[in-house]
């Protein structure tokens, strides 16, 4: 039996993947797959990649670019969601700073450097027109880190997904100045050279099992409800967000893709030089 590792943020993202560990539709294929939390987000996903803690990983597409172009040895296989991310930007609730032009000189929490938080923040300041090379940024692990620096003052504002946030907001602990959108779609799944290359079906039935999950997910029962629940959301809000999410219909992701949002993030100076978009990806369907 093939054992493979997979790990993704503890979001409503990859509910679908809970459903299909707990009606083990891995072990019915002769696959044995253990799921990891990884708080950290993309950031902790790369480093786990690159040293074998996961086989794969459900990852931020313009963090796992960055890090593929950067050596990771691992290849994109797909696109999860298909949608944008996104992004809240967020100051403590008791924060002096009212408006998006307020940020401009201050400093940015971020869960580490190459994460969805830090990249998405380049990408804002771009959007606002301001210097990107006078960016200030404070490490701070996760969402609770997020929170502790905010409200301590070591940061004065923090970037996380819209919806895993909003409690937040609606606690009074956070005060949400803006949204910030991906321009591309958000979640990709990276496999691991060494895995892809020894266990190449096995992953293929892993995408098989969760495309199928995905291609019905929104027919759940209660769905709603259910999401609310488990992850702590306002009935609404978990609706609005079902509105706006969609899961990728196993179509195999393009170099056009990945070099369209190559150019993206040389523009956004995310990265420096464009690659050979063929090295990012690796089709299952061929």
């Amino acid at each position: 039996m093939a054992n493979l590792k997979i790990g993704g943020v503890p979001e409503h993202f990859n509910y679908p993947w809970k459903i299909t560990l707990k009606n083990k539709k891995y072990s019915k294929q002769n696959i044995k797959v253990s799921w990891q939390d990884f708080p950290g987000g993309t950031g902790q996903m790369c480093k786990a990649l690159r040293s074998g803690e996961v086989d794969i990983a459900i990852v931020l597409t313009e963090g796992i670019i960055k890090d593929i172009a950067a050596g990771n040895p691992s290849k994109i296989v797909q696109t999860f969601v298909k949608t944008p991310l996104i992004w809240g930007i967020h100051v403590g609730a008791k924060s002096s700073f009212q408006k998006i032009e307020d940020l401009e000189h201050a400093t940015i929490a971020i869960s580490r450097f190459g994460s969805g938080s830090h990249l998405m923040a380049i990408v804002n300041a771009y959007n606002q027109g301001w210097d990107v090379s006078k960016l200030k940024f404070k490490v701070i692990g996760n969402l609770q880190g997020g929170i502790d620096a905010l409200i301590n003052g070591e940061a004065d504002y923090f970037m996380w997904e819209h919806f895993t946030t909003k409690p937040l907001v609606d606690n009074g602990t956070f005060r949400r100045i803006d949204d910030c959108p991906t321009p591309w779609p958000c979640f990709v799944i990276a496999v691991r050279n060494e895995v892809l290359e020894n266990n190449f079906n096995e992953v293929k039935k892993v995408l098989d099992i969760i495309n199928n999950e995905t291609s019905e997910f929104k027919k759940t029962p209660d769905l709603d409800k259910i999401l609310a629940d488990n992850y702590n959301q306002q009935l609404q809000d978990i609706q609005q967000w079902l509105k706006i999410t969609e899961w990728n219909d196993s179509k195999p992701i393009t170099k056009n893709l990945i070099t369209r949002i190559q150019n993206k993030m040389i523009q956004f100076n995310v990265i420096q030089e464009k690659k050979n978009s063929g090295e990012f990806i690796k089709n299952m369907y061929i």
